[in-house]
């Protein structure tokens, strides 16, 4: 059986602020008053990136409102983020993590896989493994981590969302029953709170519930998203740990948004952009896209994504375009998006020959998609010459 850890630091970005003040003679540790990360500080607007568990105890919630967690609690104490920092200090974590195995799949800057399967044999039992891990990152950092243990990655990350901080969990697949079948089904993973509520529109009010309701009828309401909360419910996950960079994988390109999108048709203009993007970056590399995958991150920072494969591989934003938004719209559950990408991979060479259907075979080509590809052709040689923006596609306007 496999053994997955997930590691994931306690409020990372207030932790790793309160640590580096800390080091630089500061007499007071953030982690131990109401504070928060977030927002600038002087005009005080923004979000809540992280709070402490003191800031917790006025109910303030990660997400929302600056001003609204002011109002909470008058005396919060609050700093601006400083992504930088927070890049070095995971990159430190990462390459202390990689001393014990190399099979590590990061998925954020604070938390990541890693497959203990090879090593748990050095110890008494994988808790032993975790708590070693846990306690030496607290001794050489000065910040805490939650470890969470099963045989696949969707239960190791629910264990290790348990009780926080600086703790070890444990949900294998004869524990799900008891450890996670009675939490409220807002709190299963990719459970956003659109789809949340609809489940409890459907008297689905535990993880428990949704485990034993028909996939039927939740694939009714939440379409394939639905059957994807039953399997998690269920405690079907995959316990392969992707060690490998996704950069290495296929190309991409996310945004995150000056404001939430709340319609289709916002979050479409920005997948337009981002489907334009990605296929100048392919067709410069000469690739073609054989899949492809769009990301959502909502404004409560819970992240989904969906791929597809694709019959015939492309490389034309048109088209890109078209695939992301079917993604896009089997994937979103409702809820405002702060971050949307589009990702390529099984990248073929653009010169590679195309296999053709036999739909294909009973048609002509179609002339108007030839001068569909003359006009890209061209285009892509005038942005190539005078840069990517001299050139842009108008949007029809009525009047």
């Amino acid at each position: 059986m496999s053994v997955i850890f997930h590691i994931d630091v306690n409020s990372a970005y207030l932790s790793w602020t309160a640590v580096e003040q800390l080091k630089n003679g500061a007499k007071t540790d953030l982690r131990t008053i109401p504070s928060i990360i977030g927002g600038d500080q002087k005009s005080r607007h923004g979000v809540v990136l992280a709070k402490s568990i003191p800031a917790k105890r006025y109910g303030i919630r990660t997400g929302e409102p600056v001003a609204n967690a002011i109002r909470k609690c008058p005396n919060l104490v609050m700093q601006s983020p400083d992504h930088r920092m927070y890049r070095q200090y995971s990159d430190k974590l990462m390459e202390f993590l990689k001393s014990y195995t190399h099979k590590i799949e990061q998925v954020s800057v604070d938390e990541c896989y890693m497959d203990f399967t090879e090593i748990a044999g050095r110890y008494t039992s994988s808790v032993e493994g975790a708590m070693e891990i846990k306690n030496e990152v607290y001794r050489r950092f000065g910040f805490t981590v939650n470890v969470g243990i099963s045989s696949n990655k969707l239960l190791a990350k629910m264990a290790s969302d348990f009780e926080k901080p600086n703790k070890v969990h444990t949900l294998f697949p004869e524990e799900i029953e008891v450890k996670m079948w009675p939490l409220p089904v807002s709190e299963l993973y990719m459970a956003g709170r659109s789809s949340a509520e609809t489940l409890q529109k459907l008297e689905i009010l535990t993880i428990g519930d949704l485990a034993q309701a028909d996939p039927k009828i939740l694939e009714l309401h939440l379409k394939s998203h639905g059957r994807k909360l039953w399997e998690f419910a269920n405690g079907v996950g995959s316990a392969v740990v992707e060690a490998e960079p996704a950069e290495a994988k296929g190309i991409g390109n996310s945004t995150t948004l000056s404001q939430d999108a709340v319609t289709e048709e916002e979050a479409g203009k920005v997948l337009k952009e981002l489907a334009a993007s990605v296929g100048r970056r392919l067709r410069k590399a000469g690739q073609k896209a054989g899949m492809l995958s769009v990301e959502i991150k909502y404004y409560t920072f819970d992240s989904v994504s969906h791929q597809k494969q694709i019959a015939k591989p492309m490389n034309q934003d048109e088209g890109i375009y078209k695939e992301a938004m079917t993604l896009f719209r089997e994937l979103w559950d409702g809820t405002p998006i702060r971050l949307l990408g589009i990702r390529s991979s099984k990248l073929v060479e653009e010169s590679e020959p195309e296999q053709l259907s036999l739909f294909d075979m009973q048609f002509q080509p179609d002339p108007k998609k030839e001068k569909r590809d003359k006009i890209n052709k061209a285009l892509e040689g005038v942005r190539h010459k005078y840069g990517e923006d001299i050139v842009t596609k108008g949007s029809k306007k009525t009047y």
